[in-house]
């Protein structure tokens, strides 16, 4: 390993003054927020000197607000801490199933979904998932911060939307409606701890006659970076989640796709794959929000 500088700041202003000035100088700065990535990376392909900013001991973070209207997730909450919350877990149970499968027992008590989001994965489990509920980044910066779907927060394999000077403090999710569910499904070669070979998450509202009123539908690990696929949730919104309406949502997702031919799975296959996904991710939400 090479040298390396570490700093835990106090404020989130103290933070954005460390990446300012690292920016100016040209010196590498890198934020650790779990550190799961990172560290693998720092022993094995990524080995150049840098300064490891943590924003692990930040309250803003480690916040984790659910209210009438909002919830907020810190950027620096374990997986394993979130997924221990009941209410959360009810309310968005896809989203929690998705964060869940970042690593073992052990990770997932240092993994956060932020850092899933920014290490930009096209195969990041939370990523298809955060974009089905709406998530949107939460951006500290010198200028008061800014927001940011979630959909056009990953730019490409391994780089996001974060400009010099900011950072991602935490995401904000819209409090699924009433009769509202989410469920993200991936598939994988092993039965555990595998990278997706496509990834599909869904977010339905179905009203008292059984009509469809909103949807959101993501997939990942089959392009560059996740990808919210319009033309699937409208094969969804008016319908009755029936059969007819889900080969409809798959196919957009097929269409939509983009993935490339790897040992673990072909192009043709990797489309093939996804459109399953979303239509059991569907019908998962479907029964989810109607029980709900």
């Amino acid at each position: 390993m090479g040298a390396y500088a570490y700093v835990a700041p106090q404020s989130v202003d103290e933070v954005v003054s460390v990446l300012s000035e690292h920016a100016q100088s040209g010196e590498r700065v890198q934020i650790l927020a779990g550190g799961t990535d990172l560290l693998v990376q720092m022993r094995s392909v990524d080995r150049a000197p840098r300064t490891i900013l943590d924003i692990k001991k930040l309250g803003e973070t480690n916040r984790l607000d659910i209210g009438a209207d909002k919830i907020y997730i810190g950027a620096a909450i374990p997986s394993a801490e979130l997924f221990e919350n009941q209410e959360l877990k009810s309310l968005l149970p896809g989203l929690l199933e998705a964060s869940d499968l970042i690593g073992s027992t052990q990770i997932q008590g240092r993994a956060t979904m932020g850092g899933n989001l920014c290490n930009a994965s096209p195969a990041g489990d939370t990523i298809p998932a955060m974009i089905a509920v709406g998530a949107v980044c939460d951006i500290a910066n010198a200028g008061g911060g800014r927001q940011l779907p979630v959909e056009d927060f990953v730019t490409g394999v391994g780089t996001n939307a974060l400009q010099d000077g900011e950072f991602l403090l935490g995401l904000k999710i819209p409090r699924p409606a009433p009769h509202s569910a989410d469920a993200y499904l991936r598939f994988i070669p092993r039965t555990e701890m595998d990278i997706a070979v496509a990834g599909a998450g869904v977010s339905v509202t179905v009203e008292s006659d059984g009509t469809c009123s909103a949807a959101r539908v993501g997939i990942g690990a089959v392009a560059p970076t996740a990808l919210l696929v319009p033309a699937a949730a409208e094969a969804l919104v008016g319908s009755s989640l029936d059969e007819d309406a889900l080969q409809a949502a798959g196919e957009a997702c097929t269409a939509a796709a983009s993935p490339i031919s790897d040992k673990r799975g072909t192009v043709e296959y990797r489309r093939k794959v996804v459109a399953v996904l979303c239509r059991r991710a569907a019908e998962i939400a479907k029964q989810r929000a109607v029980g709900g």
